[in-house]
């Protein structure tokens, strides 16, 4: 069996790595992985491959950054033509990024069976691109899996139930292999993150949160008025962002660094007091990690986060500091995604 895995943001190659790690113990699945260069930065994107064990790319579209229309359009020509070479059995996507979307176009299209993991997942907010890309992409594919019961809800309400299976949460297996890695070599957190001190973990890079000036700068304004240091890894898009509309990021309470890779993330977050985020896969591995996340968005997709206060939504950015002070809730932790063994389960679906 010969699938092609599509890849093209930081998130996607994570929960890549755990199927590539899985297809490389299996000597009858021959992958093939395609990098559309969606992100392009080597801290984005490249490092992932060495830090997390897996091949490097195939193919790289190298297709870069530019308006959703023109970013989508090129990985369509690149991918129509990579699938038709290597006619797969199936066509593997991850997530909700454009690099999916076109992957899913692309499927349809060329009649290519298409697998989508992280499947069903629902924010409710129809102006998230994204939003759009996953429900698309479920309607595209002909094997939805998804990470958990409410995604299999959602699938099943929408009349895919007999395309979707239930497999548990893929980042469950990478956060797993990072974990371990990090004690077999531990990194020096005084050095990542410029300071000795307990430290508040935030991470930018929405739309949503950098597109629009008074949110940016109101946003920048809260964060560095927090007590504690609040170390800010600066996404290349949040950098454009301040420069564009004259922000300041280097300010009060707030310690810049440069992007980090995955396995630095999840070192500075387990080393944190609390995380701030607008990140989809933070909320969900510092649920795992048990670490309080203050989310600055208005919804969520991964709502079983948020039981008994591990993840917060906060709408009003005055309250944004008292809530990243509040403590770990003191409840036995519910396990909404899996076991760590979603790898195996979601192989055991494509060869069945």
């Amino acid at each position: 069996m010969k699938i092609v895995t599509i890849v093209g943001a930081r998130p996607q190659i994570i929960k890549a790595a755990a199927i590539s790690r899985a297809v490389a113990k299996n000597p009858s699945i021959k992958e093939v992985i395609v990098h559309t260069g969606q992100h392009y930065d080597h801290n984005m994107s490249e490092v992932f491959f060495r830090e997390l064990e897996i091949p490097k790319p195939y193919l790289n579209l190298n297709v870069g950054s530019g308006s959703h229309a023109s970013q989508t359009a090129r990985m369509l020509e690149g991918l129509e033509e990579c699938v038709l070479k290597e006619k797969p059995d199936w066509l593997v996507v991850y997530g909700d990024t454009n690099s999916t979307l076109a992957a899913a176009i692309v499927a349809v299209k060329i009649e290519t069976p298409l697998a989508h993991i992280e499947a069903g997942l629902r924010s409710g907010n129809r102006k998230m691109p994204e939003e759009h890309n996953r429900i698309i992409t479920d309607h595209c594919s002909d094997l939805l899996l998804a990470p958990t019961e409410t995604a299999l809800q959602n699938l099943t309400h929408e009349g895919l139930e007999d395309r979707t299976r239930l497999v548990g949460d893929i980042m469950v297996d990478s956060l797993n292999f990072v974990q371990k890695s990090l004690q077999n070599n531990p990194i020096i957190i005084e050095e990542l993150c410029k300071t000795s001190e307990d430290f508040v973990l935030a991470t930018i890079h929405r739309a949503e949160n950098t597109g629009d000036r008074s949110r940016l700068n109101s946003l920048i304004k809260a964060l560095s008025n927090f007590d504690l240091p609040v170390v800010l890894p600066a996404h290349p898009r949040l950098v454009d962002y301040c420069n564009t509309f004259d922000i300041e990021l280097s300010t009060g309470s707030l310690i810049i660094v440069p992007p980090l890779s995955h396995r630095e993330l999840i070192a500075a977050a387990i080393a944190s007091k609390s995380v701030v985020t607008d990140s989809g896969g933070l909320q969900k591995e510092c649920f795992l990690l048990k670490i309080p996340c203050s989310t600055i968005r208005t919804e969520t997709e991964w709502n079983e986060t948020l039981v008994d206060g591990w993840n917060i939504i906060v709408k009003d950015l005055l309250d944004l500091q008292e809530l990243s002070k509040r403590p770990a809730p003191k409840s036995e932790q519910p396990t909404p995604f899996g076991n760590g063994r979603t790898a195996e389960k979601i192989i055991d679906c494509l060869c069945e």
